[in-house]
C-alpha cells in the first residue's frame, strides 16, 4: 500500500462514514476505512488509536453541522425548541445507521454538547429548572433518536404496516384500523405530529406537591 499523502481527522470520519452509509455500524473497521482511503490499515494508528476513536471522529463530522445558534428570543419556546429538533433530525435522518453511535459517544462530541447547551440554554429560559429541565431534554434526545430508527428501520409505509394492516380485525382490530391509517402518514407528518404532542406535555411548572 502507498503512504498516504495526507490523512486528517476530517479525511478519515469522512472515508468512515462512507463505510457505516454503505455497510451500516457492523462494516466499520480500521481495515475497511483503510481499503476506503487505499491505504494500509497500520497507516491509519498514526492518527487514531482505536475504532472507538474512529466513531467519535465519525458523530462529530455528522453533529457538525448541526447549527447550534438558538433561534430568535421572540419566538415562543416550543417553537425554538423545534427548530432546533428539526436542524438535529435533519443532520442524522442522512446518515441513519449512525444513530446508535450518537448515543454511545454523544457526551464527547463537541457539535453535540453545543446543541445540547443551546436547547437546554431555550428551557431555563422558558421557566424549566432542576430535575424538569433535566427530563425535559432526555425525553427531546429519546424522541429524536427513537423516531429517526423507527422511520428508517420500521417506516409507516414499509412491509411491516402493510402486514399489521391486515391482522384479524376480531383479534386485533384497533391494531389493524391504526394501521390502515399509519399507511397514508408521510414521515414528516409522524415526525413533527409526534414531537408536537411531546412538546404540548413539557411544562416548565414544577407540579410536585409539598
Amino acid at each position: 500500500m502507498p503512504r498516504p499523502r495526507s490523512l486528517t481527522h476530517d479525511r478519515l470520519a469522512s472515508a468512515a462514514l462512507a463505510v457505516i452509509d454503505r455497510e451500516g455500524v457492523a462494516g466499520l473497521s480500521m481495515r475497511a476505512v483503510a481499503q476506503e482511503l487505499g491505504t494500509s490499515t497500520m497507516a491509519l494508528y498514526r492518527y487514531v488509536d482505536d475504532r472507538e476513536q474512529l466513531e467519535g471522529l465519525v458523530v462529530e463530522l455528522v453533529l457538525g453541522a448541526v447549527d447550534s445558534t438558538p433561534p430568535p428570543a421572540n419566538a415562543p419556546w416550543p417553537d425554538r425548541i423545534e427548530a432546533m429538533v428539526r436542524r438535529l433530525r435533519d443532520a442524522v435522518s442522512a446518515h441513519p445507521a449512525i444513530v446508535p453511535l450518537t448515543v454511545t459517544h454523544r457526551h464527547r462530541s463537541r457539535a453535540g454538547l453545543r446543541w445540547s447547551e443551546a436547547v437546554l440554554a431555550i428551557l431555563a429560559e422558558a421557566g424549566f429548572e432542576g430535575e424538569r429541565r433535566v427530563i425535559a431534554l432526555r425525553g427531546l434526545l429519546g424522541y429524536v433518536i427513537g423516531a429517526i430508527q423507527l422511520e428508517h428501520l420500521g417506516p409507516l409505509s414499509g412491509e411491516g404496516t402493510v402486514a399489521l394492516s391486515a391482522l384479524p380485525p376480531g383479534e386485533f382490530p384497533y391494531m389493524a384500523e391504526t394501521a390502515r391509517h399509519a399507511r397514508g402518514v408521510s414521515p414528516d407528518e409522524e415526525f413533527l405530529g409526534g414531537l408536537a404532542v411531546l412538546l404540548r406535555g413539557l411544562d416548565p411548572a414544577d407540579e410536585k406537591e409539598g
